[in-house]
């Protein structure tokens, strides 16, 4: 089963739409706070688990350097620890301090009380049904970004199935 080109094309706008107002929303809901919307980003991902910078940085779509200036604002700000990593003495693993553990769980509750307020005229199961809608996309988009980064496309991985 597949997408027709013009429900691509509509769910692209959408998707454009969706992400222009989360940015608008980001912006009036970081004023004033101590750490800016990419510092979160990146204290959202570390908060996933201890990593290596050069894996996150991959993971953000961001330069080592870039990273590392947010890693080093992160850590100045006592959020983040740096540790060598007993694997690569070269590479660094990177975790969430208690006080950056707090800080996380401030910022992902400010946000989900600022989504809270934006959505009250939906129901609970128009937000389940859309986070499971988000989830499902996101997904998608994943594996085909893994696929095509192996060199095979989830069609072809699909045939391959088939055909044993």
């Amino acid at each position: 089963m597949s997408v027709a080109p013009a429900t691509a094309a509509d769910l692209v706008s959408h998707i454009y739409d969706l992400q222009r107002a989360l940015r608008c929303v980001t912006m009036i809901n970081v004023k004033g706070q101590d750490t800016g919307i990419a510092l979160q980003g990146v204290l959202r991902f570390i908060g996933e688990g201890e990593t290596r910078a050069a894996h996150l940085a991959e993971r953000l779509g961001v330069s080592a350097p870039v990273l590392s200036r947010h890693v080093a604002e992160l850590a100045d700000a006592g959020l983040v620890l740096r540790t060598p990593d007993p694997d690569d003495g070269r590479a660094q693993l990177l975790a969430l301090s208690p006080r950056g553990k707090e800080k996380l769980a401030e910022l992902v509750r400010h946000r989900a009380e600022t989504l809270q307020a934006y959505l009250s005229d939906w129901n609970e199961d128009d937000a389940v049904a859309t986070a499971a809608m988000l989830n499902k996309l996101t997904a998608s988009l994943k594996n085909s970004i893994r696929a095509r980064a192996a060199g095979t496309t989830t069609e072809q991985k699909t045939q391959e199935s088939i055909n044993g």
